[in-house]
């Protein structure tokens, strides 16, 4: 673990973990789809954050449009998301993952972290042979009808060195996560 913590403001920094960050990315190893090259990530206040560098040498759907798109913010919001979850287990970094260890991480990383919905605004198009990505936990919370769920809306962002941008938000869904049960009224 290399972590550094700032006295002045509480913050915790995680730095990149190639190891961590090879292990979450496995599932995209078919096609080569592994964009996220490198991550930190920063715990303070109860939440975290993560940036990431990315690099796309070629679309794994279509002919190279010279520029980030939709499918491809998709997958790599879904990289750094998994890296961020991945990490804040790995470090016990957050108390919304206290009852998570790194094996529920990997029996849940596909089957059970779900986007509930996907919100994107492309405000100036993104070379995609080298760009950077924000994304955060803004928000917890809980659902228990037929199934535990952990709701966690994620701001996120990508930009590149000349200028360009998008941002927007996701609702995540965390099914079945440790420590929470199924109501007795649900069952």
């Amino acid at each position: 673990m290399t972590s550094q913590i700032n006295l002045n403001t509480g913050q915790l920094n995680f730095a990149n973990d190639p190891e961590l960050l090879s292990d979450v990315l496995r599932p995209y190893a078919r096609p080569k789809t592994e964009y996220l090259k490198s991550a930190t990530v920063t715990v303070a206040n109860g939440l975290a954050s993560a940036e990431g560098e990315f690099s796309i040498p070629f679309p794994c759907y279509i002919d190279d449009t010279g520029h980030l798109n939709s499918v491809e913010v998709n997958i790599c919001f879904n990289q750094l998301m998994y890296y961020l979850i991945a990490k804040c287990v790995q470090e016990r970094a957050l108390p919304a993952f206290d009852d998570w260890t790194m094996d529920d991480y990997w029996a849940k990383q596909l089957p059970d972290i779900l986007i509930a919905r996907f919100e994107s605004k492309f405000k100036r198009p993104i070379d995609s042979s080298a760009f950077t990505g924000e994304v955060s936990f803004a928000e917890f919370s809980q659902t228990n009808r037929s199934r535990p769920v952990q709701v966690v809306d994620m701001p996120w962002q990508f930009r590149d060195a000349a200028g360009g941008f998008a941002e927007g938000e996701v609702r995540m869904a965390l099914v079945d996560p440790p420590g929470m049960s199924v109501r007795a009224d649900a069952a």
